[in-house]
């Protein structure tokens, strides 16, 4: 698992045969970055997926475009594919190859505790720490400051920043890539009350994270209060998001900034949260469901819904009712109009 780094510049031609991509005009252009539309400048390459960047698609100083098969170009050099940003995903790792962010070996200044094993291929930075009983698996780099707990895996080829905190007990796949300072296996909030106050209810369960998930930045996992937490394959996870205990997250689910989900709730596959959506505990979310930003919901929802709002309705219905709203200022003008020209 590694990062960008610029260092490759090739033609056009050899892009589009590389990405699978049909070539337009001169094929012996040398392209050596990319660059956003509004900002590309000569040797750059830039895409354009969204019909609302068209604009700047007759003015841009683009070496060449990334398009669809149908947009007009005016004779500028392009790529065209029927998924343009997946083939500029792919002209990226191209132009910009990875690199190792940490050498392999285990660094000096890193603890690594009896009981604990690290594959020798595995890259252990500067101040992390690696308790009793916990495995570190073939080609992963844990960059620096980070605390893998007893007993919890680390699978193969996983990229850890600085600054993770994976728990006691926590099994994390491979090809997984976790962002700084998220936490992975602490505590969920359990409390129970009683004459003296609130009880803590101590969670004795784990996190399982599995194959080529990516989690972002200061987010939360929590352990599962009984059995395990889960988060399913190739699911991709943003900044600041909280997951609490037992929640299970199927496959190749989007789960935007800001978003919470509450304990015990079961989300299917390939379902999208948008932004600061909300989800109350112990529904269910089924396959292919959209929620979408700053939705509170709190039902279970069947496979396939799209929803909106707070509470969460099927999104047209949420859309009328916003409609409606909008036009409550006048309707009370005309109401109070018609009460004053009604008789007595």
């Amino acid at each position: 698992m590694k990062t960008s780094n610029r260092n490759v510049s090739l033609s056009l031609g050899e892009l589009a045969e590389r990405v699978g991509a049909q070539l337009e005009g001169d094929g012996k252009i040398e392209i050596t970055g990319a660059a956003p539309i509004a900002t590309a400048t000569e040797g750059e390459i830039t895409f354009l997926a969204n019909h609302r960047y068209l604009k700047h698609l007759e003015n841009t100083r683009a070496a060449a475009v990334v398009l669809d098969m149908d947009t007009a170009c005016s004779g500028r050099p392009a790529l065209r594919h029927k998924n343009p940003y997946l083939t500029f995903a792919g002209v990226i790792d191209i132009l910009y190859p990875d690199h190792r962010l940490v050498e392999v070996g285990i660094h000096e200044s890193a603890v690594v505790e009896t009981g604990a094993a690290v594959d020798p291929s595995a890259a252990v930075g500067p101040l992390c720490h690696i308790r009793t009983g916990a495995v570190i698996g073939k080609n992963t780099q844990l960059v620096s400051s980070v605390y893998v707990g007893q007993e919890a895996s680390v699978g193969d080829d996983c990229l850890i920043y600085p600054g993770v905190r994976i728990l006691h007990g926590s099994r994390i796949g491979s090809r997984v890539i976790i962002h700084s300072s998220t936490v992975i296996g602490s505590d969920g909030f359990g409390f129970a009350e009683s004459d003296t106050g609130l009880k803590k209810i101590k969670q004795i369960g784990w996190v399982e994270i599995d194959d080529n998930v990516e989690i972002g930045s200061n987010c939360s996992v929590d352990r599962g209060a009984l059995g395990p937490t889960r988060i399913g394959r190739g699911t991709k996870i943003d900044n600041l998001v909280q997951i609490a205990h037992n929640v299970e997250i199927g496959r190749n689910c989007i789960i935007v900034a800001q978003v919470g989900i509450s304990g015990s709730t079961r989300i299917g596959d390939t379902v999208i949260l948008a932004g600061q959506a909300g989800l109350v505990g112990h529904i269910e979310i089924g396959d292919g469901v959209k929620v979408a930003a700053q939705s509170g919901v709190s039902k279970s929802l069947a496979p396939g819904s799209a929803v909106l709002g707070s509470p969460a309705r099927e999104i047209m219905e949420s859309r009328k009712i916003e409609a409606a709203l909008r036009r409550l200022p006048e309707l009370l003008k005309r109401v109070r109009r018609l009460e004053k020209e009604k008789p007595d």
